[in-house]
């Protein structure tokens, strides 16, 4: 086995490693919508309860999208997911994910792919539409 096809394989092996990650943030950052959605009260709180609602089916079933392309372009992937708590500003957490997910388009070379991120990005456009509007 010659030395480039061993280095290819290990950057495809840290390449994997680095989607399981990604892809556990995307399955956290699912959860914690949804622990957010249990925990709203006051004021606006039933218009914050159903636009969660509605951002959590469009996420999951991208999510559910993403993963399994990944496996069936790249194989099994190790998925790891962090710790999930309650985020405390929902606009700002929502954001900041915004932002990890265009940082993690890199990991993704398919268009096919690149696809389901940008889905993935306007559930969350759409949701922080939504809450901002309540605000």
């Amino acid at each position: 086995m010659s030395t480039s096809t061993l280095k290819e394989k290990k950057t495809a092996t840290t390449k994997n490693a680095e989607i399981g990650t990604f892809l556990g943030k995307l399955f956290s950052f699912n959860s914690a919508l949804k622990l957010h959605h249990w925990h709203i009260t006051g004021q606006g709180s039933y218009a914050a309860h159903i636009a969660l609602d509605q951002a959590l089916e469009d996420l999951l079933d991208v999510t559910d999208r993403l993963v399994e392309t990944s496996y069936a372009v790249k194989g099994d992937i190790e998925i790891v997911i962090p710790e999930t708590k309650n985020p405390s500003n929902l606009v700002q957490y929502a954001e900041d994910f915004f932002k990890y997910t265009e940082d993690g388009r890199e990991l993704f070379a398919e268009a096919f792919t690149q696809a389901i991120i940008d889905d993935y990005q306007e559930a969350i456009q759409q949701l922080l539409y939504r809450l901002k509007r309540l605000q």
